[in-house]
């Protein structure tokens, strides 16, 4: 590997007449559109690519740790006065230590140190600060005059310029770390590659060898999925096993018992090496016939980006989940899997609706229940954990919480798992079953209570008869009530607006009071809040309008 080109000593200045020259490990990769001058030390198997200026002619000198990749555009710089001490113990203009993604047209400016295994996003600036090990630093944030405690996300467009900022910073979430570890597992194979591309030996194997298998390779036909049977699967799950063998993606299949799927602690079949659909079926019954009494869930991985592609479940312990025929090709989302099924017996079409949108949106999901005594105090209680993010898992396990707790309140939760907030929160199982998906016509619904004694009845051509329940309950126990509104923009983020307090001194007047809002903002989500007014907390959030 050629460097001299584009390693310089550092100039002669008024402050320093040093003249020293870059340190460069043997593996590591330079590209020829880089600059890189003064005493600038680089680790092993780092990468530095195109367009990237590392100039320690103020400054000096520079740290840059291994495995660590600098991306296009990317400008590290440092002023004459001022250091950090490095993990050596040594003092340094610059510090970036190991296993960081310094990406696009980010600026890293000294004094400044960068521990292990961080991400700076696309253009963001860092600048006489100290990020700590483990930060993620998204697009277009600036940093300065602060220390970032380790294991911290800075999100996209801050302005961290106090400690005060810093410190209360969220903390970084596993997919976040999984996507910092990825982009550096991408950037090393781009380092090999390019050494690669730069030794003829290297490449000449290369070609070669594309060469032979141009001549050689034999295409297999995958076999069409009516001319394949199966005891077993589903039309809809053979069609899908064909889809991903002829897209070029690996199949892969998991089991689980009953007790360990509500911890998603899924365990791999065995690997499935087949390059007919005959034989993909084959693989995948046998892995059917080996777990059976348990679940088992069908997955394609994407061979590059080494990512899932779909997640379906397949068998279930009562028996094979029947599918319908409706699959289609899709571009199958890595987020949230896809769910083909019929539905659920349990779940209204809107609530899986809702639990696709969360998912959809990064969104983890939990549930909740309550029995009727604690219900009027807001006392919930959390179902098992949900870490599936697969549709078809998410509704099992909203139907077993719902099974272990017949006879009681079940609420869907969302939450940002960011921010560390709820963005939903739906009641989707009641005492007496579970709620039902709201008619779309506008006929009345009717419901008797029983209060003080008397018989009330309340009619409501906007509400659900378990918002009107919900708000009997509400007034009955003495709590105050008002309701929020928020746009198809803002709802992702949680950012609910106050439509007002409702002063009722009957359910006709608080229907009356929510229909006003309702119709009011018409084309917004729209929810009804309860308050106690002792302890001036929620115990109530309830959707009672959707755009």
């Amino acid at each position: 590997m050629a460097v001299r080109s584009i390693a310089e000593a550092a100039p002669p200045t008024p402050w320093s007449r040093n003249l020293a020259e870059p340190t460069i490990h043997p593996s590591a990769f330079l590209h020829s559109f880089s600059n890189i001058i003064g005493d600038v030390r680089i680790g092993a198997n780092v990468i530095i690519a195109p367009g990237t200026s590392v100039r320690a002619d103020e400054g000096t000198p520079f740290y840059i740790g291994e495995n660590t990749n600098l991306q296009d555009g990317v400008v590290v710089h440092g002023l004459e006065k001022g250091r950090v001490i490095g993990d050596d113990r040594q003092e340094y203009s610059v510090w970036i230590g190991k296993n960081n993604c310094i990406t696009h047209m980010a600026l890293i400016h000294g004094p400044c140190y960068i521990g292990d295994d961080c991400f700076i996003g696309f253009r963001s600036t860092v600048f006489n600060a100290r990020v700590g090990a483990g930060c993620i630093v998204m697009m277009h944030a600036l940093i300065q005059d602060v220390e970032i405690p380790p294991g911290k996300y800075v999100p996209s467009g801050a302005i961290i310029t106090n400690q005060q900022q810093a410190d209360r910073l969220p903390d970084v979430q596993a997919d976040d770390k999984e996507f910092a570890h990825h982009v550096v597992g991408i950037n090393q194979a781009l380092r090999a590659g390019y050494l690669c591309a730069a030794d003829s030996k290297c490449i000449r194997a290369i070609r070669d060898e594309l060469n032979n298998s141009y001549t050689s390779i034999e295409v297999d036909v995958l076999e069409r999925s009516d001319e394949v049977s199966s005891n077993s699967l589903s039309a809809e799950t053979v069609e899908q096993v064909r889809y991903l063998l002829q897209q070029g993606y690996h199949i892969g299949t998991e089991h689980v018992d009953q007790r360990r799927f509500r911890t998603g602690s899924w365990t791999s079949c065995k690997p499935i090496e087949a390059r007919s659909l005959g034989e993909a079926i084959a693989a995948l019954e046998a892995c059917l016939r080996d777990h059976s009494g348990e679940y088992v869930r069908l997955f394609g991985i994407a061979p590059k980006g080494k990512r899932r592609v779909l997640e379906n479940i397949i068998q279930r312990p009562d028996g094979v989940v029947q599918a319908s025929n409706s699959f289609k090709a899709p571009a199958y989302s890595s987020n949230n899997g896809s769910y083909n099924g019929n539905g659920s017996s349990r779940l209204s079409s809107e609530t899986i609706d809702q639990i696709r949108q969360l998912l959809a949106g990064g969104y983890k999901i939990g549930t909740e229940h309550v029995d009727e005594r604690r219900f009027r105090t807001g006392s919930w209680q959390s179902c098992k954990p949900i870490e599936s993010s697969s549709p078809g898992d998410v509704v099992a396990a909203l139907e077993d919480c719902m099974d272990n707790h017949q006879g009681e309140y079940v609420r869907l939760i969302g939450i940002d798992p960011k921010a560390k907030r709820r963005v939903l929160e739906s009641i989707i199982q009641r005492p007496n079953g579970p709620v039902s998906t709201p008619s779309s016509k506008s006929t009345a619904t009717t419901t008797s209570y029983a209060a003080s004694g008397t018989t009330a009845t309340a009619t409501s051509s906007k509400l659900s008869s378990e918002a009107i329940e919900q708000l009997q309950q509400l007034l009955a126990g003495g709590f105050k009530i008002s309701a929020e509104h928020v746009d198809g923009r803002r709802f992702r983020t949680g950012s609910w607006a106050s439509c007002g307090q409702i002063q009722a001194n009957s359910i006709r007047e608080a229907i009356a009071a929510l229909e006003g809002y309702m119709n009011e903002y018409q084309g917004e989500y729209v929810r009804l809040i309860g308050i106690d007014p002792k302890v001036k907390r929620r115990v109530l959030e309830l959707i009672v309008q959707r755009p």
